[in-house]
């Protein structure tokens, strides 16, 4: 059996381990919204696992783990305070609450089919640039590619870090109450956060597609951006903003969706 189809299986091994076992605590507590941090860290558990699986000692191994591990980090922390801090979302109430009512589900089936379950092998599969780009030890340094990606993978985490922080700022900023956030990185695009996201994904894969097997994770980035900009990121979140804020109409016609772009003026709006 090929060495990466074996370390993609361990992997999986691990991703439903990490699963299970925060299923159970979420269970236990009745919220389900720490899920959410562990999009995140599982995919530094998994960068991890990838490099002592394959001995690690190598340039490229070394980055593709660090940044990923940075990246979970940060993304898993920042979704633990928020969780600490603003309590059970909303959406996986709503959702529980439904699945109980239209199907009779209990709580616990409910949670690991309609949430558990289906981000588990999105996570493998968003991850693959960190597990097929450390498969092969050759070339061991980078070229320009990988550099570039490096550098693509730095800016996207110094720029959703950035983007986040100007969030929080806003929120807690009790005038602010029922606004739009328009200043800063959100001013040049509505979603800085998932635009960070999407440019650390594409340059961890950069530095994987030197490698033969690293160039087929391309799957990841691509459905990471498809999944943020047409499924469950930006959907989500815009739907829920033009519920609840009157003023956000007007910033979605002036605002670039996704890619930072300077807003077009009141009269091109």
């Amino acid at each position: 059996m090929p060495d990466f189809v074996v370390i993609l299986a361990v992997n999986a091994v691990v991703i439903l381990g990490l699963f299970v076992l925060a299923w159970a605590i979420c269970v236990a507590q009745r919220d389900v919204t720490p899920v959410d941090s562990l999009w995140g860290l599982g995919m530094g558990v998994v960068a991890i696992s990838t490099f002592l699986q394959t001995g690690g000692g190598t340039s490229r191994r070394m980055i593709l783990t660090g940044i990923c591990v940075a990246w979970a980090l940060r993304l898993g922390g920042y979704m633990l305070w928020r969780w600490r801090d603003h309590g059970p979302d909303g959406r996986y109430t709503r959702m529980m609450e439904k699945a109980k009512a239209e199907r009779g589900w209990g709580y616990g089936y409910a949670s690991f089919r309609l949430v558990f379950m289906l981000q588990m092998p999105l996570l493998w599969l968003v991850c693959l640039p960190v597990q097929l780009g450390q498969v092969s030890p050759e070339p061991a340094e980078l070229g320009a590619l990988g550099i570039a990606g490096v550098v693509l993978a730095l800016f996207g985490l110094a720029f959703e870090s950035l983007a986040d922080w100007q969030l929080v700022r806003f929120k807690k900023n009790p005038a602010n109450a029922g606004q739009v956030l328009d200043k800063g990185l959100w001013r040049y695009t509505r979603h800085p956060n998932y635009f960070g996201d999407s440019c650390v994904w594409w340059g961890l894969w950069l530095v994987a597609a030197e490698t033969q097997l690293g160039l087929f994770a391309v799957v990841g980035p691509i459905y990471l951006v498809y999944t943020l900009t047409r499924w469950s990121g930006m959907p989500t979140v815009e739907g829920r903003m033009k519920r609840r804020k009157p003023d956000y109409e007007d910033y979605v016609r002036r605002t670039s969706p996704f890619v930072p772009w300077p807003p077009k003026p009141p009269e091109a709006a």
